[in-house]
């Protein structure tokens, strides 16, 4: 593993590369952004708002929605450039009552709304499946959040779906990955969240067609014949968390006011008690955990040195989501022994070595660790 000199992302993160000089593609997307003419990205998206008002005949945008504050920025953007809007959902079978009480608020701000929820049987098989196969149980959800909206989208005429962040542009990625401001089958397909399959991979004596329909994506020629734009806000507004956060509470939004329930922050990944577990099987698979990509969000934003993130993360520890690793566990129908059995599937033997009775990584950002 190679560590990037300027955050604490390492090279084994998917899609994250380090350059000769030894920094990250996420530090130099960062660099990037510093240099876009947001005033001219905003009057484009401003453009594209006004074009699907003309071409709308009910509502003018589809917001994918969690309740969390980026949806709720994202909602705010498009209320305040007179957007009537439709939000969109895919329920998790593990809402907290934080994460309802966010998507009450939002709903509240002046918007129409479709809470979707899908056959909890087919879920729990579709997650077991993935979960055993892949090493995540969050190939479901991503493959329910895509497609869901954009398929209410083609069936419902609305011209504009706005989604948030653009991945590849804060997390890592090409040049032409970051000028990617479209989320369409192309991108999915470079995007490694689904691990390169679609619902169709899935089919099989558990599952069938008709069962994995809600996570069918609409074809190419369905978004194109209906002429619907599917778009990354943060491509046109520059994101960052904490003016995100700003503007989300603003309008309503509740922190957990307990601190972080994962990583750093206290307002993200809270609306949902399953997403700790994709997050924690990072640890396993790549030798990092999600507090890293958001204190390396603090160091590009120079809220953070690097040195204080590595104290952090010493002091912090791999945060097993235990609690929710069993919630998980009584939903799948699976003991906590099977669920040990995959983790140890899927602990990655090029960063991980078994020595003196312990698993450890070798050359691990923090030196002193305790294993």
């Amino acid at each position: 593993m190679r560590y990037c000199k300027r955050c604490v992302l390492p090279d084994s993160r998917p899609g994250l590369t380090i350059d000769r000089d030894g920094i990250c593609s996420a530090c130099r997307g960062h660099e990037y952004k510093l240099t876009i003419r947001w005033s001219e990205r905003r009057r484009v998206l401003d453009k594209l708002f006004s074009e699907a008002k003309r071409k709308s005949k009910s509502y003018d945008c589809l917001v994918p929605v969690s309740g969390g504050k980026d949806s709720t920025w994202q909602v705010a953007q498009c209320l305040e450039r007179g957007m009537k809007i439709l939000g969109v959902t895919w329920r998790t079978p593990a809402r907290s009552s934080l994460g309802q009480k966010n998507l009450d608020n939002l709903i509240s701000l002046g918007i129409d709304h479709i809470d979707y929820s899908i056959n909890p049987e087919v879920e729990k098989h579709f997650m077991l499946k993935t979960l055993t196969v892949t090493g995540s149980t969050a190939v479901p959800m991503h493959m329910a959040i895509y497609s869901i909206p954009l398929k209410i989208a083609v069936a419902l005429n609305i011209p504009l779906v706005v989604w948030g962040e653009s991945p590849h542009m804060e997390y890592g990625g090409s040049k032409t990955d970051r000028e990617r401001n479209k989320l369409d089958h192309s991108w999915l397909k470079r995007h490694g969240i689904l691990q390169g399959t679609s619902a169709l991979d899935w089919i099989g004596r558990d599952l069938t067609l008709k069962d994995l329909s809600a996570y069918l994506m609409p074809s190419e020629k369905e978004l194109k014949d209906k002429d619907i734009q599917s778009i990354f806000l943060g491509y046109y507004l520059p994101w960052d968390p904490y003016e995100s956060l700003r503007v989300a509470e603003e309008h309503g939004f509740t922190t957990r006011k307990q601190g972080p329930k994962l990583g750093y922050y206290n307002y993200a990944d809270i609306d949902c008690d399953f997403i700790s577990v994709h997050h924690y099987f990072k640890w396993l698979k790549f030798g990092f955990t999600r507090l890293s990509d958001n204190l390396s969000i603090e160091i590009r934003n120079k809220r953070m040195t690097r040195e204080r993130a590595i104290e952090i993360i010493k002091k912090t520890g791999p945060q097993v989501p235990r609690d929710d690793i069993k919630n998980l566990c009584r939903f799948l129908g699976i003991s906590l022994k099977y669920f040990k059995q995959i983790e140890e599937k899927f602990r990655n033997r090029k960063i991980w070595s078994y020595k003196k009775g312990k698993w450890v990584i070798n050359d691990f950002i923090v030196s002193d660790w305790e294993w």
